[in-house]
């Protein structure tokens, strides 16, 4: 779903930007008395001397009082929906993995109850206080991404070794992939200091 909202929005916006380049392109050229064709009466850019702004356009409402405040409205609502769009893209996490049953028909897989599964087996290792893992990607190859969040007592070098040979080895056979990329990262959890009475 986000890769087709992402292909309609960039494509609406590319028609937009190549429809306003090209009127552009064609009034500062006079390709329409070069080629002798008209443009409709609404057209704003008819030769050389004409602004994508004219005077009249800056200064129409400039002294009106809600004229200000509803440009810095709109803005503001841009802002925050590319913003939303931004975000969108990095949390796109896979709702179902395919991997190749026994009989070669593509099984699915439900990418959250995999997530689950190897949160799970990666809290249970020494020194790790809790994980999270997101799997990102394609379904047919998934990448996962894990979050560790380590005891002060924890050894991290151990600690990716235990991972990545047991956590994530497990993970990838039980699911039946042929790999399973993984980014992974580590933070230490901070404690309150104790007080002794």
């Amino acid at each position: 779903m986000p890769k087709t909202v992402n292909r309609v929005l960039l494509g609406l916006l590319g028609v937009g930007l190549f429809a306003l380049g090209g009127g552009v392109l064609l009034g500062a050229l006079d390709l329409q008395r070069h080629w002798d064709f008209d443009v409709p009466g609404w057209w704003p850019f008819r030769g050389p001397d004409d602004v994508v702004l004219g005077t009249e356009g800056r200064t129409r409402w400039r002294e009106e009082g809600w004229w200000w405040p509803t440009v810095i409205a709109v803005l503001a609502v841009l802002l925050a929906l590319l913003l939303w769009w931004l975000l969108a893209q990095r949390r796109h996490r896979l709702d179902r993995v395919l991997v190749n049953g026994e009989d070669g028909e593509a099984a699915r897989l439900n990418g959250r109850t995999l997530e689950d599964v190897i949160a799970e087996e990666a809290q249970a290792l020494d020194g790790v206080s809790r994980a999270h893992v997101r799997l990102t990607g394609r379904r047919t190859a998934p990448t996962a991404r894990v979050r560790l969040f380590l005891e002060p007592h924890a050894d991290p070098v151990r600690t990716l070794g235990e991972l990545s040979r047991e956590t994530l080895v497990h993970a990838r056979d039980s699911a039946g992939l042929d790999r399973l990329p993984s980014k992974v990262r580590l933070r230490e959890v901070r404690h309150r200091a104790q007080h002794v009475a």
